[in-house]
Order: structure tokens, then C-alpha cells, then sequence
């Protein structure tokens, strides 16, 4: 009988919505020392991605004037879009939110970046913070 390790909850990385790529990449690679990760584009913004640690840095910039990264730097401008957690089990960690009463974005897994099935979970329900969960 094979079993699966449980590896536990974990910031995979933190989602930084900003303008141009171009111009905030040189701080995060030449000024902090992070190097580049290659990540697909996804929901309609360009992704640079950089390592920091065990966790990645995910640069955001609006690919199309109407994704969900555009719509949030027109609202409050560049910054911190979300954080997301690396979760065991998604199906059971998304049940057991709903079961607490946290609005789900998503109500199913879907594929994001990188081909791994992720939910978001709607900041009115977190603190005011926009939480992506992603499947180890």
C-alpha cells in the first residue's frame, strides 16, 4: 500500500500585481537577488516569476485591459494581488471553507499556471486578502 506524504500547508507564492514587468523586474532580480523562474502566462496577464526561498515571487502585469489584474490596479494600483497556499488535499480544503462559511471564488478546482489545479477564495471572506489555494 503506497501513501502519500503530507507535506502541510505553504506559501507557494505571493501574486504582485504591477504595471510593467520591465520596469520593477531589475529590483527583485539585481537589487534582491531573486532569480528568474520561467512561468506560463495565465488569466490574462503576463508572469514573471521569481524564486525566493521555498516560495516564489509572481510579477503581474495585465496582458488585456480587462483581466482580473488590470481591473485590480486600475481599483488600488500595483501592489500585493494575492497570496497562495500550497494545500494537501484542495477538494477537502475548499469543502472545509465552504463548510466554514468563506465565499469561494471558485467553487471547483480549475487549472492555473503551471498546469496545477487552484481556487481562489474571496477577500471579504479573509481578512481582506484575495488567498489562491493550488494543489501541491
Amino acid at each position: 500500500m503506497t501513501t502519500t506524504a503530507r507535506r502541510g500547508t505553504r506559501i507557494a507564492h505571493l501574486g504582485v500585481a504591477v504595471r510593467a514587468i520591465p520596469d520593477v523586474l531589475p529590483f527583485y532580480r539585481d537589487v534582491l537577488g531573486l532569480s528568474t523562474v520561467p512561468l506560463d502566462d495565465a488569466d490574462g496577464a503576463r508572469i514573471a516569476g521569481l524564486a525566493a526561498g521555498d516560495s516564489l515571487v509572481e510579477l503581474l502585469e495585465p496582458a488585456v485591459a480587462y483581466s482580473p489584474i488590470a481591473k485590480f490596479i486600475d481599483r488600488k494600483g500595483p501592489g500585493i494581488h494575492h497570496i497562495c497556499f500550497n494545500v494537501d488535499d484542495l477538494d477537502a480544503t475548499l469543502a472545509k471553507a465552504k463548510a466554514a462559511g468563506v465565499v469561494l471564488i471558485d467553487d471547483v478546482p480549475r487549472v492555473g499556471a503551471e498546469g496545477k489545479r487552484i481556487a481562489f477564495l474571496h477577500p471579504k471572506s479573509t481578512g481582506g486578502v484575495l488567498i489562491e489555494l493550488s494543489e501541491y
